[in-house]
């Protein structure tokens, strides 16, 4: 039988443009073994005994160099079934909001990065979770909904 297991986590970062939010996607470098060439926004591992907050904001700057002007735990989480080790893994998704006018510095995982509206953002996501994920950032957390409020960490 599947186990339940949490080892992992999502951070769906924005900036605005203007009003406009746009949300960073990263592109997986064509020789990382596991999705190469994927776009993504950032995902990664905890480690052990990291609490998964924390464990988002290292994955943040590790991947792109920022440090965010806000942080909410994004009210979703993303899961599927982890063969590798026979588990259901349940990951908690996060938004970070760079500040205006920021690019990534990126981690040798990636080779690429793209500012995109929503919908565009959207059609470049594989997983049917992230694209979830994405639309409840941008229509909770960016759209300034009363859940932003609640769920801001900072």
């Amino acid at each position: 039988m599947a186990a339940a297991r949490s080892s992992m986590i999502e951070v769906c970062v924005f900036r605005f443009a203007g009003n406009r939010p746009e949300y960073l996607l990263l592109r997986r470098v064509d020789d990382e073994p596991l999705y190469p060439g994927l776009w993504q926004y950032i995902t990664g591992s905890l480690e052990e005994g990291e609490r998964a907050a924390d464990g988002a904001l290292r994955e943040l700057r590790e991947e792109t160099g920022f440090v965010p002007v806000g942080f909410w735990r994004a009210p979703y989480v993303h899961s599927f079934y982890d063969d590798r080790y026979d588990a259901i893994q349940a990951v908690p998704l996060f938004a970070a909001q760079a500040a205006p006018g920021q690019a990534p510095r990126l981690s040798a995982e990636h080779d690429e990065f793209l500012w995109l509206s929503a919908g565009e953002a959207s059609r470049k996501l594989v997983w049917p979770g992230q694209r979830e994920g994405l639309r409840i950032v941008h229509e909770e957390i960016a759209g300034g909904r009363e859940a932003a409020k609640y769920s801001r960490i900072y």
